[in-house]
């Protein structure tokens, strides 16, 4: 493919605008018409809770039974996104670029007082674009950064599928590929049926709403996630049968330590008497878990997050770093992050966050100070 023809696939077409609202416009009218638990989220600063409506996992299998039966009728073609991968990518990213400037803008005219409105302006312009100034945004009655997040994790499960249709297409669906495919699958399936575990994460309760997380959700998780996908779609992996253990091993390892460690912070919030593994909690100052996992190391779930990425990039081989740039990049992501949540921890749980410290010294890693 020459320059001309790269540059052409990545300009928008009315087509890519079309898919992508019509994808915004199904999540924001099925999301909010269809059931699902009412789930409270965590107390805010002014002692108020948002509401989540987590029916995720009804959405998403709606979502995919719909173009399959028009795929079936010939109505929507299973490989569209996979055709217009490039196209796609960059119309997101404009309308990514226009929905935070919008809420730059709409932010900096609020006078809501509220702890998820309250706006918060520091007077730079690129930081409070890049960050953002309100908490927890809305738009007709919709939780803009839980509806973005849960964009994002479909939006790579409907490009994957539309990678795993092409290659049936052309015929050569591989090992490697449905690997690849079970993995990504079973990870995404399983964030949106514990999706309620989403509205006690640090994103949902700290982070504002800015360039970062909307980037992030819309652009960078279905994007960026897919990149095997997109790999094993033009190069054949032939995997031993040693590797396909190994990478098993690598996925289980780290499902259960992220699943378990996230489960167990989650129920901690709600009943801080709750058992973990079967025996009352140890907890610090009366404010932080120390059992389970979170006795281990601190931060640990990010470990089995890294796990479980590196199983996503195992299909590929070890033939080219290209496959690994989704875990790589994770591992970078997850110490700058590991290195902001301890200095959050430090300024708000002061001497408890010390003393929790001295009780569990490691890192994400056992024995990694």
């Amino acid at each position: 493919m020459d320059l001309n023809s790269i540059i052409n696939s990545l300009l928008p077409s009315w087509t890519s605008v079309a898919m992508l609202l019509s994808f915004f416009t199904y999540l924001g009218i099925a999301g909010s018409i269809l059931p699902g638990r009412n789930i409270p989220g965590v107390t805010l600063s002014d002692g108020t809770r948002l509401h989540y409506r987590c029916n995720g996992l009804l959405l998403l299998l709606l979502l995919v039974l719909l173009l399959g039966t028009g795929a079936w009728i010939d109505l929507v073609p299973p490989t569209a996104i996979a055709d217009r991968g490039l196209e796609l990518l960059s119309t997101t990213f404009m309308f990514s670029v226009f929905v935070t400037l919008t809420l730059y803008v709409t932010g900096r005219q609020s006078r809501k007082q509220s702890s998820s409105l309250k706006p918060h302006v520091t007077g730079s312009l690129i930081h409070d674009w890049w960050f953002g100034i309100q908490l927890n945004p809305q738009f007709t009655g919709i939780d803009l950064k839980f509806f973005f997040v849960r964009a994002g994790m479909m939006g790579w499960l409907l490009i994957n599928l539309s990678i795993l249709a092409k290659c049936i297409q052309e015929g050569i669906l591989s090992i490697s590929m449905i690997f690849y495919q079970l993995f990504s699958f079973l990870y995404i399936l399983d964030y949106f049926f514990h999706e309620e575990y989403m509205t006690s994460t640090w994103d949902i309760i700290a982070e504002r709403l800015g360039f970062m997380l909307v980037f992030g959700d819309l652009v960078w998780i279905p994007f960026t996630f897919s990149i095997q996908g997109w790999w094993l779609l033009s190069h054949r992996v032939e995997l031993t049968a040693a590797a396909v253990i190994a990478n098993c091993l690598v996925f289980l390892i780290g499902y259960f330590v992220f699943r378990g460690a996230n489960k167990q912070k989650h129920d901690f919030k709600k009943n801080p008497k709750a058992l973990i593994w079967g025996r009352p909690p140890k907890v610090i100052g009366g404010k932080l878990l120390a059992s389970g996992y979170w006795g281990i190391a601190r931060h640990c779930n990010y470990l089995g997050d890294l796990l479980v990425a590196l199983s996503f990039s195992l299909p590929c081989g070890l033939s080219s770093p290209i496959p690994y740039f989704y875990p790589i990049y994770l591992l970078i992501l997850l110490i700058w992050r590991e290195r902001r949540d301890e200095a959050r921890c430090a300024e708000k749980y002061k001497e408890v966050w010390a003393e929790y410290r001295k009780l569990v010294p490691w890192r994400i890693l056992p024995y990694v100070y």
